[in-house]
């Protein structure tokens, strides 16, 4: 989910969309196979990132999303539970 509060332009929430089907995509064979929801929590400010097409923006994406799967993959192996 992608709230525009969080990402105004609708180019930019769909590159974030894009970064999130990208990276679980790669992760696919060490994720879970269960149903994820990805929600966007802190704005993505416009004035830092320029172009929804930026390499900083794409980049900030992954580093989080990455995160994000590694937390998930760690709880579900280890705890048995899916992240909340």
């Amino acid at each position: 989910m992608v709230p525009k509060r969080w990402a105004k332009r609708a180019v930019t929430r769909n590159a974030i969309k894009r970064q999130i089907y990208a990276v679980t995509n790669q992760a696919k064979e060490a994720l879970p196979r269960v149903a994820m929801l990805v929600r966007l929590r802190s704005e993505f400010d416009k004035a830092m990132y320029k172009s929804a097409q930026s390499d900083a923006l794409k980049t900030a994406i992954r580093l989080e999303l990455v995160q994000l799967m590694s937390k998930a993959r760690f709880e579900t192996l280890v705890l048995g539970v899916a992240s909340p």
